[in-house]
């Protein structure tokens, strides 16, 4: 949801880059936590820097400290994340769903949705496959998002498998 940048001054403040569509947002979930569910930062107060917050913390640490955390990646409790609408999702939905080309049985897998700097991809695990196979996430890519059903339909997903036979996308 967002990373520490680091201290700001002397008086206990850090620099916070927000991730979130509305960048205020990320300050009303309440303790922001590392990958692990550490609490690092509970947001007292917050006001916009450059390209970023400056934070005022519960937590009273001092600025080698808050130094050593830069980079570190935050995240909230997902019971404090607003409710989605119909056809919203959240990423951390997708993992663990089950992925379907046609017909009633699961082709792979949805490991994790990674975004390498372009655009946002699922990577699936394909049972017997030497690797990992990277879908993007677009409708016309992935025309089926079923959260109710648990159930994510790639009509294609053998030309991305495979992507040399058939003359099919590149990964």
């Amino acid at each position: 949801m967002g990373v520490l940048k680091g201290a700001h001054g002397v008086r206990g403040e850090v620099r916070v880059k927000s991730f979130t569509a509305d960048p205020d947002a990320l300050f009303t979930y309440g303790p922001l936590m590392d990958g692990a569910g550490k609490v690092l930062l509970t947001p007292v107060s917050a006001r916009p820097g450059k390209d970023h917050f400056i934070v005022r913390p519960k937590e009273n640490l001092q600025k080698e400290e808050w130094d050593a955390l830069r980079g570190c990646l935050l995240h909230a409790s997902r019971d404090r994340l607003p409710d989605t609408d119909e056809d919203e999702f959240y990423f951390e939905d997708l993992i663990g769903m089950p992925v379907y080309t046609i017909g009633e049985e699961a082709e792979g897998t949805v490991r994790a949705v990674q975004n390498f700097g372009s655009d946002d991809l699922l990577e699936i695990e394909i049972p017997g496959a030497p690797a990992t196979v990277y879908v993007p996430l677009t409708r016309a890519d992935v025309p089926v998002i079923d959260m109710a059903a648990r159930r994510i339909v790639i009509p294609e997903l053998s030309l991305w498998a495979n992507p040399e036979e058939d003359g099919g996308p590149a990964p």
